[in-house]
């Protein structure tokens, strides 16, 4: 090994304290980069290729028929940004996709009725008809799935910057609809009593839900995008709040604040560059939160290689906990196994079935691409065609559920044999828009930083950053 390779790899793998030299970027081999080109490439392809072209659209997963996901709507208007700098479409091309998507949103109908519309107070319904664009069924108003939207709107209004029609539409028509959120509506839907906490949404039938953002997770991204708003901004009070809940602990060796699932490391950082910057709780803990973020994959990596559940093909290649499909929601020989869930590893839980998502070490590339990269590389090599399709990889897989009794009276579930027949493993034949997304974002953003540098020019971004106290870093 060359030296200069070597010691990027001991720096990266020593936990080094904040404030001592990093390595700038990852030494990526020929062979890295010819998979991290066809990776991305793939995954761009679901939110081009799946997207309603007659209202932008995203659905939440592909092949099975969905609604759409808005969080997957965020993560496809900034995968088109890519797109153009990585030579998939053109300008042009991904301008006209984002006006017409943006043009959607900012123009559906927002109204308290339960039915017949798309959202309320300048926030949307978590799900949404892929051709109407209404609500789907009873879902929530959904605040953190909106801030995942506005990544992607405000990503779109940085990126479109020239003095075109179609650009300066993109632009105006982001304003509008970053500037109608109010977020101090559900800051105070209890009155000032009940702030600083941002309510996790509301629905028509019944008001807000109980639960408030709070605790470390991927709220981080909502918390900016509310501070930043110049209309209904919250408080500065919510973030200083909001650390004190954090879960600060020691899990497999990596001290950090705790999350167990992947994805609430991951969501805010693919569009915020937190390296070197901090606010009081990071510089009281001598880190920023993307050193945060490393240690947490690497916990949740050194959990899945000690296996204590002794799931089939865990290793150091093989691991990734986060939210996910599964095969089914059932016990089999005292196993207990999931359908969709937020699986993870961390101090206050554990929830792992022996369901893995690519997503999990994808979501994580910047962080870690030294632990990252050969896993996704040898699941790749590993499992083939079964894991890694036409849009990249499928959603998740699990190597142990092959039990053939699962299936009483001739059921059957996605990715499994019929009845009678062992099969080789569970794996999910659709991919989910959630989990494409930061695969696809946090791959460009290791090898160029080019989300992170683009959204550091956002206004909104950075306001948001310094009320919540962040100093340092490129806020000088």
């Amino acid at each position: 090994m060359k030296l200069a390779t070597a010691l990027v790899l001991l720096l990266a793998l020593s936990g080094q304290a904040f404030g001592q030299a990093r390595p700038a970027m990852y030494p990526f081999t020929a062979a890295d980069v010819a998979f991290l080109d066809s990776l991305e490439r793939d995954t761009f392809r679901f939110f081009w290729e799946t997207a309603n072209p007659q209202n932008g659209l995203v659905p939440d997963r592909a092949p099975t028929p969905s609604f759409c996901s808005i969080a997957a709507v965020g993560f496809g208007l900034t995968s088109y940004l890519v797109g153009v700098e990585r030579g998939y479409i053109t300008r042009t091309q991904a301008a006209e996709r984002t006006r017409t998507t943006l043009h959607f949103f900012a123009n559906a109908l927002q109204s308290d009725k339960p039915t017949g519309v798309a959202g309320y107070q300048g926030f949307f319904y978590h799900f949404l008809d892929m051709k109407t664009g209404e609500r789907f069924k009873q879902v929530e108003l959904s605040t953190i799935d909106t801030a995942l939207l506005l990544g992607g709107v405000l990503s779109s209004q940085t990126y479109f910057d020239q003095n075109t029609a179609v650009e300066t539409e993109i632009r105006t028509l982001a304003d509008q609809i970053y500037r109608r959120v109010n977020w101090t509506w559900f800051q105070t839907r209890n009155g000032p009593a009940s702030r600083p906490f941002v309510s996790m949404g509301w629905h028509p039938e019944s008001g807000f839900i109980k639960s408030d953002w709070k605790g470390y997770n991927e709220a981080m991204l909502l918390y900016v995008l509310a501070l930043g708003s110049p209309t209904h901004p919250v408080g500065p009070e919510v973030w200083p709040a909001w650390t004190k809940s954090y879960e600060w602990a020691n899990f497999y060796g990596q001290t950090h604040i705790n999350f167990d699932p992947l994805f609430g490391h991951q969501y805010s950082h693919a569009w915020i560059d937190f390296r070197g910057i901090q606010d009081a709780y990071t510089k009281s803990k001598n880190l920023d939160y993307a050193e945060n973020s490393r240690r947490a994959t690497y916990a949740n990596r050194a959990y899945c290689v000690a296996n204590p559940a002794r799931w089939q093909d865990y290793g150091p290649n093989v691991w990734g906990l986060t939210a996910c499909d599964g095969p089914k929601d059932t016990t089999v020989q005292g196993r207990q196994f999931f359908s969709y869930r937020a699986r993870g590893a961390a101090s206050m839980q554990i929830v792992d079935d022996g369901t893995l998502a690519p997503t999990a070490a994808g979501g994580s590339l910047a962080f870690a691409p030294e632990i990252c990269l050969p896993a996704l590389r040898a699941m790749k090599a590993r499992y083939g065609a079964k894991l890694y399709g036409n849009y990249g990889f499928r959603d998740a897989f699990n190597p142990t559920y092959r039990y053939a009794s699962a299936y009483a009276n001739g059921a059957t579930a996605n990715g499994v044999s019929t009845p009678g027949v062992s099969t080789p493993g569970w794996f999910d034949v659709d991919y989910l828009g959630i989990d494409q997304g930061p695969i696809l974002l946090m791959a460009e953003n290791a090898r160029t930083g080019f989300i992170w540098n683009l959204m550091k020019r956002n206004p909104y971004i950075r306001r948001g950053l310094e009320r919540a106290g962040f100093t340092g870093g490129w806020l000088k």
